[in-house]
């Protein structure tokens, strides 16, 4: 497998659409989305409920195959990949961090990190695990199952299972969702420390606009297309572009 992009475009779209249903009962999720990412930068995306931010990071994920239009990451195109390639790709390029852990709880954190490597019938790098353990500090939690673990550290162990197949892309959805907001800042300052350290390109949907505060850029969506972007944004910035959103879109009837 090649490395991951550390400059460039890391992920493309191009004019995405994603509809569910037909006829009357026909919902447009994504509405033409054109956009790039950056490799090595932390992109946030936002927007309010039923925007189009979810089935958007899904369809880039390769969760959801998208009804019209083109998804790259690195130099794969996802259109024209069956369904064991797509797999293999998820398995080996995409990292995921979730709202909910999703770790094993008979296994310990330790096997919980290398168990894509493990699908893969790959070894773990004995080097680069140790600097992925230290990075999100459990070197003296490897031997502890997930019930014996903080939901803060049980999230930092999802992060590194994400980190450890030195992924293309890191795909987080609400990966603060279950924590209280000490522990979701460690979170996010470990993925802000992932791209800033490790290179790392992470996609994080959030709602929350303390959490899109720790990424370079954040993209707004509204009715499944992309509206608005920040550079570098102060939560200030976050919650300013929030509410201008809310009231353009209160202000449409819809």
């Amino acid at each position: 497998m090649s490395a991951a992009p550390t400059t460039g475009v890391a992920l493309a779209a191009r004019d995405l659409r994603r509809e569910y249903g037909v006829g009357q009962s026909r919902v447009v999720a994504l509405d033409g989305v054109d956009l790039d990412l950056a490799a090595a930068r932390f992109t946030a995306v936002m927007g309010p409920s039923g925007s189009g931010k979810s089935t958007l990071l899904h369809c880039l994920a390769g969760l959801d195959r998208p009804t019209a239009g083109a998804v790259r990451i690195g130099d794969a195109d996802l259109a024209r990949l069956d369904d064991r390639r797509l797999t293999r790709l998820r398995r080996d390029r995409i990292g995921f961090v979730f709202q909910k852990f999703n770790l094993l709880p008979t296994l310990t954190a330790e096997e919980n990190i290398v168990l894509p490597l493990a699908i893969a019938g790959r070894r773990p790098d004995p080097a680069w695990l140790r600097q992925v353990v230290a990075a999100v500090g459990l070197t003296d939690r490897l031997g502890h199952r997930p019930a014996e673990l903080s939901g803060g550290q049980q999230q930092r162990v999802a992060v590194a299972r994400a980190l450890v197949t030195r992924p293309w892309v890191i795909f987080a959805d609400e990966p603060t969702g279950n924590l209280d907001s000490r522990a979701g800042a460690e979170v996010l300052r470990l993925l802000r420390e992932a791209v800033d350290t490790l290179g790392q390109t992470v996609v994080m949907v959030t709602h929350d606009p303390a959490a899109a505060g720790y990424a370079d850029r954040v993209v707004f969506l509204a009715d499944g297309r992309l509206v608005d972007e920040l550079h570098r944004p102060t939560v200030g910035q976050v919650r300013e572009a929030l509410d201008r959103l809310d009231r353009a879109t209160s202000g449409t009837g819809r």
